[in-house]
């Protein structure tokens, strides 16, 4: 009996089934966890906005009509919707691609230098890719909406 008494620290760890409801919602993804959740999201949603991108680019190279087509999407609306429903998804792509860039370099770098990649390294290029896809996005979403 003695051998199962032992110490807390040499214990082996229990596992159990979770609650999905119950414990998943308190559980505190890392902010690296955080960034390649993105990472994989902003993939998705440039993938299922893919008509909408090659529509961008076939009316505003085609002609003159159909970049003024293009330019009247933005400005009145398309389809019974406003144009600054438009504007929201066209920053919406821009910030999937600058998220999926910045943090595709994340992911590259720490393919190509495993001795560097540590626990501070992924924290502090985690913060950096949600602190540079952020900024960003509010300079171009800024010039979207006509602020400078």
């Amino acid at each position: 009996m003695s051998e199962l008494t032992g110490d807390a620290k040499n214990r082996r760890p229990e596992f159990r089934n979770i609650n999905a409801f119950k414990d998943l919602p308190g559980y505190r993804w890392p902010m690296a966890a955080v960034v390649s959740g993105m990472h994989r999201a902003s993939g998705l949603m440039m993938f299922l906005l893919l008509p909408f991108i090659i529509w961008m680019f076939d009316s505003s190279i085609s002609s003159e009509i159909s970049f003024a087509k293009f330019k009247s999407a933005f400005n009145i609306g398309m389809l019974g919707l406003p144009g600054s429903i438009w504007k929201l998804v066209a920053l919406a792509l821009i910030w999937a691609w600058l998220h999926h860039f910045i943090a595709g370099i994340r992911h590259l770098w720490m393919d190509i230098s495993h001795d560097a990649v540590n626990r501070e390294f992924g924290k502090f290029s985690a913060a950096f890719t949600l602190a540079g896809s952020a900024c960003l996005t509010l300079v171009l979403g800024a010039k979207l909406f006509g602020f400078y």
